[in-house]
């Protein structure tokens, strides 16, 4: 049976064999060891916001790989899963960007507006960092962002870390809106991540395209 489903794909989307490569090895994979996140949600962050709906891009490396967290969006877990380190700083920085209360740990409310929450690579095995690393994903991921870049205008990324800014060089800077800054990971939140304002920037660029900000 394959993983992939491409019928959340819409026009603009990568018509690469690319998939029809990592299919193989992603399925052996979730067929002989646990892996994250479930089959359903590997392709969540693109079903909930397809490339026609796509505002905003937040880049993330690889899906949490402890048991009950990755939920297919970069950076989110359930609701009731403890928070991780990173977006704990993600919601801090969002409730002093922008003068905010406290929000819950599921961004899937910020996917359904637009923003497109993309981890470079999509599956993990379990508690096993990077471990589906260099399979073929990052490839997936760079289609992915050309093809917003082509046939979209006026969208903002956000690129948080080397790992994330590698895809700058592939976005037109011309038509879309770049926030930069260090990762918020616990190691980097204090060398630039904090009051970096991502969310006030991104909403303030919105209007300016006339498009209707993110309820953060």
């Amino acid at each position: 049976m394959k993983i992939f489903n491409k019928s959340f794909l819409h026009s603009g989307a990568p018509k690469s064999d690319v998939w029809d490569k990592l299919d193989k090895k992603v399925v052996d994979a979730y067929s002989k060891e646990t892996c994250f996140p479930a089959p359903n949600n590997v392709f969540r962050a693109l079903r909930l916001c397809g490339l026609d709906k796509v505002r905003v891009v937040i880049i993330g490396q690889d899906p949490y790989h402890g048991v009950g967290q990755a939920d297919g969006l970069a950076f989110s877990v359930p609701v009731g899963v403890k928070t991780p380190p990173s977006l704990r700083n993600i919601l801090q920085e969002r409730a002093d960007d922008l003068k905010l209360p406290p929000r819950n740990s599921d961004l899937s409310d910020l996917a359904e507006e637009g923003v497109l929450l993309l981890n470079s690579v999509m599956t993990v095995a379990s508690g096993r960092a990077a471990s589906h690393k260099n399979w073929g994903w990052e490839e997936v991921t760079l289609e992915l962002i050309r093809a917003i870049n082509l046939n979209k205008e006026n969208v903002c990324f956000i690129l948080w870390g080397a790992y994330a800014q590698k895809y700058k060089t592939e976005i037109n800077e011309l038509k879309h809106f770049v926030h930069i800054s260090p990762h918020p990971s616990p190691l980097s939140s204090y060398k630039g991540f904090f009051k970096s304002k991502p969310f006030s920037k991104v909403n303030a660029s919105l209007e300016l395209f006339s498009l209707m900000p993110i309820n953060w």
